[in-house]
């Protein structure tokens, strides 16, 4: 059994912002492998399906952002799962804007989310997938950023990323980390983007306690 963890804040407000592409994941990953209808359990949106005959949970926790680790520890515990059976989906500041990387381990990164996750799980090794969603603009503070909606020159390329992310969430299922890493953690525009920007190595800085009120 696995256990996929969308990140974002709940409410009409954060529809469709950049900090909710864990939340957009997660429910693309439901559309795909035909999962049942929600319900309200472990502080969050539940929802069950399968794929290749593994049972697979969906888990979007509505405690905000950066009280996520909470809602994750209970689905933990009542499924008694493994870490490396979980997989956490959450947008980053330090990756272009589409990309899309999986990870096995490692630190929280400034994401908060995942902060508070490794607090709750107690450990860092618990495989994860994150979703560039690129620097904010000269002038713009990161909590106005993450917590804005993507411009209409990049909506096709953030729809095109949470579709692939989506597919390596199931990949992630049927395959494992290693395999899902080889497949989908490369540029799938590698040589169509002469001046691609490098990721920044900093923190993505404090926003996510924005939408705890």
């Amino acid at each position: 059994m696995k256990l996929i963890v969308g990140l974002g804040n709940p409410g009409r407000k954060y529809e469709q912002t950049r900090h909710n592409v864990g939340f957009t994941v997660a429910e693309k990953f439901a559309v795909l492998t035909h999962a049942g209808a929600p319900k309200i359990k472990f502080e969050g949106e539940l929802a069950e399906s399968s794929v290749d005959g593994e049972k697979v949970v969906i888990l979007c926790p509505h405690t905000y952002m950066n009280a996520s680790g909470q809602s994750v520890r209970k689905a933990f515990d009542f499924y008694k799962l493994q870490l490396s059976d979980i997989l956490v989906v959450c947008d980053d500041l330090n990756l272009d804007n589409g990309r899309i990387r999986i990870k096995p381990s490692g630190s929280a990164g400034g994401q908060n989310g995942i902060k508070d996750i490794i607090r709750h799980l107690g450990s860092e090794s618990f495989p994860r997938l994150r979703v560039g969603i690129g620097r904010p603009p000269e002038g713009w503070t990161v909590t106005d950023y993450v917590l804005g909606k993507f411009s209409k020159s990049e909506c096709d390329t953030i729809d095109a990323a949470t579709t692939r992310a989506a597919k390596a969430v199931i990949s992630f299922v049927t395959d494992g980390v290693d395999r899902t890493m080889s497949q989908f953690n490369g540029d799938p525009d590698a040589g169509s983007k002469p001046n691609q920007r490098k990721p920044s190595d900093q923190p993505q800085g404090d926003p996510r306690s924005v939408g705890r009120q």
